[in-house]
């Protein structure tokens, strides 16, 4: 029976070759689905077309008329089946597994660690022996610096992998380390990379690591919850599931408190776009006043240190833009980072913002969210930069992600 109006969820997409012919991978971002999909590449319009407002014949006919793509109404079936099968398709099959998804996430003690095994070693005594590896090259390599308990309220890490980005985190940690040590509560700001555009995502799961679990603050994720509606607030709590922002950030707070737990407030953060490409302002945003009016008085407690798990931008052939980025570009982009950790540094949301709109986020900052919340609640801040880098993202050296740490003080 034909599909109305099939609509394709937001999925991962990666272009790989396939059975000798260029593909275009899908994977569903809630792992609702263990399956990877192939779709032959040529098929890509499909996806597109597939918004929810074209029947089967309608998206029949304009794969004709706009991709000159003639599919038989069998194999078009076929192709739709494929996408439920996989609960790709934005429809009731999907919502019945969401629900049920979320019951068994919400029954179990803690979120488990998503990149255990895949960023970084399940054991624990493996994973310390890693980080310490870091650790102990930024200090012979003179990249030390190193703050008082009292001196940082907040901070800026990366959430990029360990391989490429260890070198910044360990900058970060070890100047952060006693502050770390001495926290009862963090609030932590993810970038949420499936996340809607202006949501803010909570959960009420405690959030586990190889060295055990931290309890999640219920006081301040209901306080934030009651600010933005609760159903606003958990909407997209299975994001929470797979996306890595928040847990690598958390495992080094777990490494340099030595295994000791404190409270979390984990806050997923959504994209940016309607304020970065159209007139709406971030201030006047109820999801993003919401969350800062609630956390206002905890970060005024001692103890309390904000972070904000975010990496810069995103260019290169990998990332959308047609050109690689060589050396010269690369500069470039260093000088356009620069000017963002100094709006960083001075505690400006605002000029931080703006400094992205300005360009209309042609470098992909992903880490624009939890940064504009971090200095939103940190207000009259200053901050000190603590690492740069410029990390591969292809084999070819053309495509790059930019990292960065900051101690807010």
């Amino acid at each position: 029976m034909p599909y109305a109006n099939p609509k394709l969820r937001p999925v991962q997409t990666y272009f790989v070759e396939h059975r000798g012919r260029p593909a275009i991978m899908l994977r569903d971002p809630l792992q609702l689905s263990p399956n990877v999909m192939a779709v032959p590449q040529e098929l890509g319009p499909l996806m597109a077309l597939c918004d929810g407002t074209r029947d089967f014949n309608a998206l029949r006919a304009a794969l004709v008329v706009q991709a000159g793509i003639n599919l038989s109404s069998q194999t078009l079936q076929q192709i739709l089946d494929r996408f439920d099968e996989n609960l790709l398709l934005d429809n009731e099959r999907f919502a019945r597994a969401r629900i049920e998804a979320l019951e068994r996430y919400r029954a179990l003690p803690h979120r488990e660690p998503s990149s255990a095994g895949v960023s970084y070693p399940t054991d624990p005594a493996e994973l310390r022996t890693l980080l310490d590896g870091f650790v102990n090259s930024a200090r012979s390599n003179a990249r030390h610096a190193v703050f008082p308990a009292d001196g940082i309220r907040g901070l800026v890490c990366p959430h990029i992998d360990y391989a490429r980005g260890g070198e910044v985190y360990a900058q970060v940690w070890n100047a952060a380390a006693d502050a770390a040590r001495q926290a009862r509560r963090v609030i932590l700001f993810g970038t949420d990379h499936m996340g809607s555009d202006g949501q803010v995502t909570l959960t009420r799961q405690n959030y586990a690591t190889p060295w055990g679990s931290f309890p999640t603050d219920q006081y301040l994720i209901s306080a934030i919850a009651a600010a933005i509606g609760d159903e606003a607030a958990f909407a997209e709590e299975l994001n929470h599931i797979g996306e890595h922002s928040i847990e690598l950030a958390l495992v080094w707070l777990h490494y340099v408190r030595d295994g000791r737990p404190c409270e979390l407030v984990p806050i997923l953060c959504g994209g940016f776009h309607a304020f970065v490409s159209g007139e709406a302002q971030p201030d006047k945003h109820l999801p993003f006043s919401g969350t800062v009016s609630a956390l206002r008085e905890a970060v005024r407690t001692p103890g309390t240190l904000v972070i904000a798990a975010a990496d810069l931008a995103h260019v290169g052939p990998a990332f959308g833009d047609l050109l690689p980025f060589d050396f010269l570009a690369r500069m470039r982009l260093q000088m356009v980072d620069e000017r963002l950790v100094e709006c960083i540094s001075r505690g400006s949301a605002q000029e931080f913002f703006a400094q992205v709109k300005s360009v209309q986020d042609k470098n992909r900052v992903c880490g624009l969210p939890p940064v504009y919340l971090a200095l939103r609640l940190l207000a009259n801040s200053t901050g000190q930069r603590l690492g740069y880098m410029q990390c591969p993202a292809d084999e070819q050296a053309a495509s790059w992600v930019s990292v960065c740490g900051v101690a807010l003080t």
